[in-house]
């Protein structure tokens, strides 16, 4: 997008992480928001922070894994702000499990919000986006887009998902106004621990502790609100990031016996 002054941008999980950190970018560029979560007190603690700064912020109380609630959406984004050019799909929760002791009820809550949040979020505002001069949206997904990684065999399939997805749809809309970015971060600092699901909580307490040692929000904000400005496939955060990705480029099979083979060593030791 040649021009982000002015722009409605609406971010799903804006209440706070990744999802907050590109809303306060976004608005520093002079970007109307639009911030949906689930979180109301979370939104309105944003909010009020960003509009104490100057940004025209709306707060939109909202599952994304539920259709009807993303379908009305636009409409009340449109009724607050005019119109919506920037979609930023962020909205995200983990489950750390080995796939077999995940229950389909884990399953079916990760995949809703991960998944099914970005598909509505694609699906519901596109066809307004269309009908601006210039659009982008932005999917997250993760270096567990390109990874398989164990104990995160569900959120590996909705990151891989939400690549597929915006690959294709980047193609299908190649000669349209809206451009379409696929976010790859490694290891990102956020609040997505304290949602995170399994029973195991000496490894919940091995990936809070891992996170807490990551980079900010701040640092995928930036990659974000720049591949919405040179209209980027996809952009990715992080070193791990970059090594995970020509891993797999490189040796994809290979990666995978390395992956397995630390865990067991792993195990070994913590026995």
């Amino acid at each position: 997008m040649k021009q982000l002054a002015g722009r409605v941008a609406v971010i799903t999980g804006g209440a706070s992480g990744i999802g907050r950190a590109t809303a306060s970018l976004l608005a520093e560029r002079g970007c109307r928001l639009a911030l949906a979560d689930v979180n109301a007190e979370g939104l309105e603690a944003v909010a009020k922070g960003l509009r104490e700064g100057g940004a025209a912020v709306s707060t939109h109380l909202v599952d994304v894994a539920d259709a009807a609630q993303m379908e009305a959406l636009p409409a009340a984004v449109v009724a607050e702000h005019g119109a919506a050019h920037i979609v930023v799909n962020n909205a995200g929760v983990t489950v750390a499990a080995n796939f077999e002791d995940q229950s389909l009820e884990d399953l079916q809550w990760i995949i809703g919000i991960n998944l099914w949040g970005v598909i509505h979020g694609c699906k519901f505002f596109l066809p307004l986006l269309k009908e601006q001069d210039e659009a982008h949206i932005v999917n997250l997904s993760s270096l567990f887009g390109f990874l398989g990684v164990p104990s995160q065999s569900s959120y590996c399939a909705t990151k891989f998902a939400v690549r597929g997805l915006s690959e294709a749809l980047w193609v299908e809309l190649k000669d349209t106004n809206v451009g379409v970015t696929s976010i790859h971060p490694g290891g990102v600092n956020t609040n997505i621990t304290t949602t995170m699901r399994g029973d195991d909580q000496e490894l919940r307490e091995a990936s809070a502790d891992a996170l807490a040692r990551s980079r900010g929000p701040e640092a995928v904000a930036r990659k974000i609100v720049r591949a919405i400005e040179r209209d980027r496939l996809r952009a990715i955060v992080g070193i791990e990031a970059y090594v995970g990705e020509w891993l797999k480029r490189l040796m994809p099979v290979r990666t995978q016996r390395l992956l397995a083979n630390r865990m067991k060593n792993f195990a070994q030791r913590a026995d």
